[in-house]
Order: C-alpha cells, then structure tokens, then sequence
C-alpha cells in the first residue's frame, strides 16, 4: 500500500514540475506601455554586465521582454556588436527614439515617464 502512496506522490510532484515550466507567464502590468514603446520605433540599447541597463530593465518588472532592447555586448563582454558600432552607441543604456523623420538620441537611464513622453505612449494609472 505504501508503494501506490509514494507513487502518487511522485506522480503528483512531477506533475507540479511539467506544469510550473510549461504554466504561461503571468502578463506584467507595464505589457501594453513596452509594447507601445516597442511600437513607436525606439530602441534600447544595452549590455547584459551594464548595472544601469538592469535598473532600466527593471523598471518595467516582467514587462521588460517586450522593450525594444538591442544587446551589444559581445558574450566574453569585451567588445562591441556590429549591430551597435554601426548605429554609433558609445554608452549604455542609450535610448533612441523617432521623432518625426529625425531619430533623437538619448544616453542615460530614463524615468518611465520621460520614455512616456517621447514614444507618446500612455502609461498605466
């Protein structure tokens, strides 16, 4: 009897696993703001060692996925994409941003409503 006890539970936990990995991620509360930001034409630009490229990331929790974001580091972290030589980044982050027919570059961690205010996109209440 103990045997069919421990088997169910095993079932049971490897059941809890499949669905935990396999579960949809939960939509974070900035989705439709960095989906927007994503929408107007800007981009991010960063480096996954880059402190002050997580504090932005962070800003916009699990929403962060739907930004925009273009990495330039190189894996061993010390070089530079040719994605982001090409586009003349020289610090992280750099936002650029579409205004009008011109791109308005920016070379800081901005506040969200600063971000706001240059894709024109709303911000949640």
């Amino acid at each position: 009897m103990k045997k069919y006890i421990y088997i169910a539970i095993g079932v049971l936990f490897v059941a809890g696993i499949v669905y935990v990995i396999q579960a949809p991620t939960k939509p974070g509360k900035l989705d439709q703001f960095a989906q927007c930001v994503s929408d107007s034409g800007a981009k991010f630009f960063g480096a996954f060692w880059c402190p002050h490229c997580k504090t932005q990331r962070a800003m916009f929790d699990r929403s962060a996925k739907l930004l925009p974001y273009v990495e330039c580091s190189t894996p061993d972290s010390r070089g530079q994409l040719k994605v982001c030589k090409d586009a003349g980044v020289t610090s992280y982050p750099t936002w650029d941003f579409v205004v009008g027919t011109t791109t308005e570059r920016v070379a800081t961690t901005m506040e969200l409503a600063q971000i706001a205010e240059k894709t024109n996109c709303q911000l949640p209440e």
